[in-house]
């Protein structure tokens, strides 16, 4: 859940390096930073809050060495402060280490090390590393079979890299958390995520878990849990390095709910045969599920179940189910095609519940907008949103676009009697979300309700998992109290909650059962004096109770929750973004959770 930069070859430059490897990843959300150098020695510089406070504190100091390691901490085990955050060291100052994860079997670690005479500086599970390498260079191990005997005691999730004096290399290993190479003419560099070092190459090596890569002066190496070298592909990343910034928007957030439409194109490019009324999606061969389970998290989640309907609607049993309780109690699973939903295709819990369901014999796919992932590699099939690179914390292009590969894997492994429709739905999407985009009265609507007690959203159909969304939006980003509601339910037990100082914001799309029945939940609103802000395409009339209305074109129901969706995500800019909220690093958020 944080940010591992390293880096070989780059000399006088390597420091500058690191950090502008590390303000590439503060998206993933952190609340420390830190710096390692090795020479004949060990430099190192860290501190608590931004990495600006890193930059303050490296004014002020040198830092000699010629290749090095980085860090941005979120914290899990002990306090965001100078003592906790990455790097940390062994008793003698001659390893420095960074570790994304959690050790499992620290406290045992910890207590034996203890024991044996060592001193521990911080409360985190990591330190037991650079303790286990010092403990293994004085049994005459050298640095790179030092970190690997460490290593191999470890349980739980890592990606570790670190550095010993003298040894001008870095060494990492993974597992269960991501670690990428950048691979440039003359330097070599290591990272939990592709933007670290995206302005320097194109080219990169996805580490899987259990290998264990050396970098130095001649390369890089890739070798297994037994020392046997593996053979890697080297891959280009299609994405240009401009497209991590901001391009002239006051947020990466704003920029990206504004990127939909194109993301939506690229999604459904080369994907749609609109004169055949078909879809042909590489990697699904003859996929014909006769039941379907998703499992994702949070936002994912949102698109999972509306992927169940979509099933559903063609006459396939599905369900979504959240990963981190499908994980713990895997379900009956039968011949079931297992989707996982993830964004980042490194989310702890949904690896977790799409390796159950392989052990059960479930055939898994995986719905991802990241090549190379753990989950597209260990998945059977994978289907790509590509939405390109997402860095505000709080997910709004990838959801879209999850929505789009949704419908195009419905689409194309099942059948329906109104597909041509769904088809031209489809094609208008991108335009049809450039104009809500354009002409959204958004930023209004958050004027006025910027001082509100409370939040809540409503939907019907496909309509519930985009008022699940909406309130998680505004959750996340204005860190006001918000819910979302199937509408029927609101008068179970939510309406008690419901005051003037309470706006409805309400989904209601076409003009059949679904849409009359939330009008009338619309009703029961406006009679207990609460304001109303209907999200339509004006076939339901609802727009005669409601105090704002957030227009959308008409269209299919499917795509209809795309761009009411893009509605909620801005009326959630606005409110933060005039309350004054750091809209793109939400606290104590994290972009890729790789925790359970």
């Amino acid at each position: 859940m944080c940010g591992i930069i390293g880096c070989v070859g780059r000399g006088a430059e390597t420091l500058d390096t690191l950090v502008h490897g590390l303000s590439k990843l503060e998206y993933r959300g952190y609340d420390s930073a830190g710096v390692a150098m090795a020479g004949d020695g060990i430099a190192l510089c860290k501190t608590a809050g931004e990495i600006d406070e890193l930059r303050g504190a490296l004014a002020d100091r040198s830092l000699a060495g010629s290749v090095g390691i980085g860090h941005t901490r979120w914290s899990t085990h002990g306090p965001p402060t100078d003592g906790n955050a990455h790097p940390h060291q062994d008793c003698h100052g001659d390893v420095a280490v960074v570790h994304n994860g959690i050790i499992e079997n620290y406290q045992r670690l910890r207590d034996e090390l203890v024991g044996a005479g060592h001193t521990f500086t911080s409360d985190t599970d990591t330190e037991v590393v650079p303790h286990l390498i010092e403990d293994a260079l004085e049994a005459g191990h050298d640095p790179e079979a030092a970190v690997r005997e460490a290593v191999s005691r470890l349980e739980g999730s890592y990606a570790i890299a670190a550095v010993v004096a003298g040894t001008e290399a870095v060494f990492a290993a993974r597992n269960d958390s991501p670690l990428v190479l950048g691979i440039d003419d003359g330097a070599t560099y290591l990272a939990s995520d592709v933007p670290a070092f995206r302005d320097f190459t194109d080219r990169v090596v996805y580490l899987a878990d259990g290998e264990f890569a050396r970098l130095d002066g001649d390369g890089w190496t890739v070798t297994d849990h037994s020392g046997d070298r593996v053979e890697k592909t080297v891959d280009t990343v299609d994405w240009d390095p401009e497209e991590t910034g901001k391009s002239g928007y006051d947020h990466f957030m704003l920029k990206e709910i504004h990127e939909q439409p194109r993301a939506l194109r690229q999604c459904l490019r080369g994907r749609v045969d609109e004169m055949a009324g078909s879809v042909d999606i590489d990697d699904l061969g003859d996929l014909s599920p006769t039941g379907v389970q998703f499992v994702a998290c949070g936002t994912s989640y949102h698109a999972a179940m509306y992927g169940a309907h979509l099933f559903r609607d063609a006459g396939i049993p599905a369900q979504a189910f959240l990963a981190s309780e499908y994980a713990t109690a895997t379900p009956p699973i039968g011949d079931a095609l297992v989707v996982g939903v993830t964004q980042s295709g490194e989310t702890a819990d949904t690896l977790s519940a799409l390796r159950a369901a392989r052990k059960r014999g479930a055939r898994t796919m995986v719905v991802t907008n990241t090549v190379g992932s753990t989950a597209a590699r260990e998945c059977d099939h994978a289907l790509y949103i590509r939405a390109g690179p997402e860095i505000g914390v709080a997910a709004s292009k990838t959801f879209s676009s999850q929505l789009a590969a949704l419908n195009l894997l419905a689409l194309g492994t099942t059948s329906t009697t109104d597909t041509r429709e769904i088809i031209a739905a489809l094609r208008d999407l991108p335009g049809d979300l450039q104009r809500v985009l354009d002409e959204s009265a958004a930023e209004a609507v958050a004027e006025t309700y910027v001082d509100s007690d409370a939040y809540f959203f409503i939907g019907r159909g496909y309509q519930y998992p985009v008022a699940l969304e909406g309130a998680l939006k505004m959750k996340e980003i204005t860190y006001k109290h918000a819910e979302g509601f199937a509408s029927g339910e609101l008068k179970h037990g939510p309406l008690a909650l419901v005051t003037e100082k309470t706006p409805v914001f309400a989904v209601v799309t076409g003009d059949g059962e679904q849409a009359r029945k939330t009008v009338g939940n619309v009703k029961e609103v406006e009679a207990r004096d609460a304001p109303v802000v209907a999200v339509t395409d004006g076939r339901s009339d609802v727009e005669r109770y409601a105090d704002h209305v957030l227009e959308i074109p008409e269209t299919h129901q499917r795509t209809a929750a795309v761009l009411a969706n893009a509605h909620l995500q801005m009326v959630s800019y606005h409110v933060a973004n005039k309350l004054g909220r750091n809209i793109d690093k939400p606290r104590n958020l994290a972009k890729s959770v790789t925790v359970e």
